[in-house]
This record gives C-alpha cells, sequence and structure tokens, in this order.
C-alpha cells in the first residue's frame, strides 16, 4: 500500500516539473512545490510568467549559439570584442564565467553540451560542422579550447581540437589551473583568469 496520500493531478504536475531541474529529486521539487502553493503564491505566478516568457521570447544567436532575444547577441555584434580569438564553451553558465574573470575579450560559441557517448551524444548531436564553419570564416586566428575538466569535457576538447588543427588553425586549451574533473560553472574567476592567460597548444 501507497503510504502517501494522492496528490491533486496540478501538483503531481508541478512536483514533475521541478523534478527536471539540475539536482533536484522528488523530496526537493515537492518542498518546492508546498512552499510555492503554500506561501509564495505571487512567486509561483512570477516563476510561471519568467519562464512562459523565457521560452516564448529566448532564442539561439546565429553566431555563436548562446541564448538572446534578438538574431545575433550582443557579445557578437560588441565592436570591441577581438573577433581573431574564439573561445568554445559548454554552456552559457560557462561562458558567464569566463566573462566575470575580465581575463578574455574574443568571442564565443557555446556549444550547449559536450560529447558524452554513453548518453548517445556525439560530434553530430552537437552539429560540430556548424562550430568547425564558425572557426574557419577567415577571421578566426585561435580557437580557444575552454570545456570542462571532466572526461566528456576532454573528450569534447579532444574531438574539436583534431578537427580545428587539420585545418590549420591554433588551437589551445586551458591551462591546467582548472582542477581535473572540475566543471568551469563551480571555479573561481581567478582561476580562470590564470587559465586563460597560461592556455597550452594543443
Amino acid at each position: 500500500m501507497d503510504p502517501q496520500l494522492p496528490e491533486p493531478e496540478p501538483l503531481v504536475s508541478l512536483i514533475e516539473a521541478l523534478r527536471r531541474l539540475p539536482g533536484v529529486g522528488v523530496r526537493s521539487a515537492r518542498r518546492m512545490a508546498y512552499h510555492l502553493m503554500q506561501h509564495d503564491l505571487q512567486g509561483a505566478d512570477m516563476l510561471g510568467r519568467a519562464l512562459a516568457g523565457a521560452v516564448q521570447n529566448l532564442r539561439h544567436c546565429a553566431r555563436c549559439n548562446s541564448f538572446t532575444e534578438d538574431e545575433i547577441c550582443s557579445t557578437c555584434a560588441n565592436p570591441k570584442r577581438d573577433p581573431s580569438l574564439l573561445c568554445i564553451v559548454e554552456t552559457p553558465a560557462d561562458q558567464n564565467m569566463i566573462e566575470s574573470s575580465h581575463g578574455y575579450r574574443g568571442l564565443y560559441y557555446v556549444l550547449m553540451g559536450r560529447v558524452a557517448p554513453l548518453e548517445g551524444i556525439g560530434p553530430r548531436e552537437l552539429d560540430f560542422d556548424r562550430v568547425i564553419r564558425r572557426a574557419t570564416d577567415g577571421v578566426v586566428q585561435e580557437v580557444i579550447l575552454a570545456t570542462n575538466f571532466t572526461a566528456e569535457g576532454e573528450t569534447t576538447a579532444h574531438f574539436l581540437g583534431e578537427a580545428l588543427s587539420e585545418r590549420g588553425l591554433k588551437v589551445t586549451r586551458l591551462a591546467r589551473g582548472v582542477p581535473a574533473g572540475s566543471e568551469l560553472e563551480y571555479v573561481d574567476a581567478g582561476t580562470i583568469a590564470w587559465a586563460l592567460m597560461e592556455r597550452k597548444s594543443t
């Protein structure tokens, strides 16, 4: 016999939706759902409207693949950025961490993922052909591989490094000051700035 009381379908749907967030299990999702419905209806409404607005209005930048409201994001459209440098990252969160280091003034390409063979994600799923076209536009002179120092991130960097080196581009990797197995999103800005400055050729 199920020891839990039956929950209304709208509440079940909310709990299931919250479980989609990284690191959120059933118990955490249930606590969040009950908190919103019991103590913060205004916050729940705000969250719902913000999510709906993001889904409706956000798109991928035609140049860097990050999130934007316009065809070209403000970073790619900024004439003060150095177009000869292209930094490849896994996620917009990684891009934001590199920006916060104040050690990079080039442009970006956001993969929106990483090579993970066990999950069925390979170069085709990440559209590596598009990445290569972006990097070989005739303006980019150096590609910085700033994927995470996880097994998947290293695999991603290996695939991209080989493909880009074969096309005559200078390819570098963040220095090993970033701890092995770590994700850039959780590395402090000073360490990232050092890793950028000390980057090595692949």
